[in-house]
């Protein structure tokens, strides 16, 4: 059976998928290795069994004070930024209907990057200064596209094209602060535009973490109104559901999940587009798959960060660029796929 029902007293029952289940614990699981092994990877290799130990608490002080303080943050910060860009993609693809309606590709990414370089080459602000930059920006970019797509409601379709036109400006902005900036400057914004968990330390894990704790509960109750709004607004209007009210709370509850994750990592490129997709086509069930894509966007990043660091050798490449390289790909075989389904 595809779907089990649990039955409480008063006569609660709650029905669940289980393939769809076995998919997010099979996806847990596999974050949950692949971040033992990427806390062991470093100039100092550390085993699995060692790191399961230490963070029991039952290392040496070497190996707390390697693991804990030093590679610990930078783990978290993969599995959050991981997790909040699979939850912003599976929100704006069921919210435009079209599996292009990512934020990659709506301009939420590059709205928050004008932000944080308005940060860095105008004001030389603090690392602090620039990931707020990056948050209001992908907010100021969200309200832009929503207002710019609005015509009696947001189309899918109109959402995705207006999204493609505000990316473009973002860009073409981007690309002037660029030429605006000193060298130190201009080296900075390059480093940070790339992608990175490089240095990261438990100052961006609590307020990410914060805004996760606060946003996911109000998605899952805004889940069932959201699985009535893929079939469209005028079924949605007839099963009762406020179609404005729900698209406005989601949209902006994932345009604050897409720019919190690039303030703290910067621009991880694809992540958001490729988990929700992926997720779907391993739990083959329609809707949102909020769940599932949430937890294949923390395992995409913690796999390509490890691989950011031992595939390419002794040249450790930021993580942006691994994701953005796979996400390329995806995207054209998406887009052939979408082609050839006469979607597009």
């Amino acid at each position: 059976m595809r779907t089990r029902a649990l039955r409480g007293r008063g006569g609660v029952s709650v029905r669940f998928d289980v393939r769809a289940a076995v998919v997010v614990v099979a996806l847990v699981l596999a974050a949950i290795a692949a971040s033992v092994v990427l806390i062991g990877t470093g100039d100092f290799d550390i085993p699995a069994a060692d790191v399961i130990r230490t963070l029991l608490g039952n290392g040496d002080p070497g190996q707390e004070f390697i693991i804990n303080d030093l590679r610990l943050p930078r783990v978290v910060v993969a599995l959050l930024v991981g997790a909040s860009l699979g939850l912003g993609g599976a929100l704006f693809q069921s919210i435009a209907r079209n599996p292009l309606g990512s934020p990659d590709v709506l301009g939420i990414g590059q709205g928050s990057t004008a932000g944080a370089l308005l940060m860095i080459v105008i004001f030389q602000g603090s690392a602090n200064e620039v990931a707020g930059g990056a948050l209001v920006g992908g907010l100021v970019t969200g309200v832009a596209m929503y207002l710019l797509a609005w015509k009696q409601g947001v189309h899918g379709y109109r959402l995705v094209l207006v999204g493609i036109g505000v990316n473009a400006f973002a860009v073409a902005m981007n690309g002037y602060l660029l030429t605006k900036a000193d060298l130190v400057d201009a080296a900075r914004a390059v480093v940070w535009m790339t992608g990175s968990l490089n240095g990261r330390d438990w100052e961006q894990v609590w307020p990410l973490l914060a805004l996760c704790a606060v946003l996911l509960p109000l998605i899952v109750a805004h889940a069932r109104p959201l699985r009535m709004l893929e079939m469209g607004d005028d079924t949605a209007y007839a099963l009762g559901v406020p179609v404005e009210r729900t698209r406005v709370v989601l949209m902006t509850a994932a345009v604050l999940l897409t720019a919190a994750a690039t303030a703290a990592a910067g621009p991880v490129s694809f992540v958001a587009l490729t988990a929700p997709q992926l997720a779907r086509r391993l739990t083959r069930s329609p809707g949102p798959n909020l769940l599932p894509a949430m937890c294949m966007g923390a395992t995409l990043l913690v796999v390509a960060d490890w691989a950011s660091q031992r595939v390419f050798g002794a040249d450790q490449l930021p993580v942006g660029v691994v994701t953005g390289v796979l996400g390329g790909v995806y995207l054209l075989w998406l887009l052939v796929t979408e082609r050839k389904a006469g979607r597009i």
